[in-house]
């Protein structure tokens, strides 16, 4: 029997990809790479170890299908990892820079943003503007 919640997630991506996307490019140390990317925002619930809480929003996150990024890197790839950058055009014409980082020393730099590990959400802020 089939997946019915998977394959929904899977084609929910590809809406996604195809009508709420931009190409970005993806960076990894001296590797580049052109993906489609849905472009979001998160609001992190941070505490700060003394019982105190603080809300946290990124700059932008990233959504980007695994098999685009596995497909472009390789096998090797793995996972967003700190300090792997993402640059998009903005509007404006404007080259923004935004770097993959995790917030509030819990937060890791991404996670899954759905259940069957089709899509990553990555946590960026922005680094730079030209």
């Amino acid at each position: 029997m089939a997946d019915v919640l998977r394959d929904g997630a899977v084609w929910l991506a590809g809406k996604l990809k195809a009508f709420a996307s931009r190409t970005v490019l993806y960076r990894r140390g001296a590797v580049e790479v052109s993906v489609q990317a849905t472009v979001g925002r998160t609001l992190l619930r941070l505490t700060d170890g003394y019982g105190g809480v603080r809300m946290e929003r990124t700059d932008r996150d990233f959504l980007i299908a695994a098999a685009d990024l596995a497909a472009a890197f390789g096998p090797s790839f793995g996972e967003p990892e700190p300090g792997d950058r993402v640059t998009e055009t903005g509007e404006d014409g404007a080259v923004h820079t935004f770097e993959a980082l995790p917030y509030g020393g819990t937060e890791p730099c991404w996670r899954w943003a759905d259940d069957y590990r089709v899509l990553y959400r990555i946590h960026c802020k922005q680094v730079g503007v030209a």
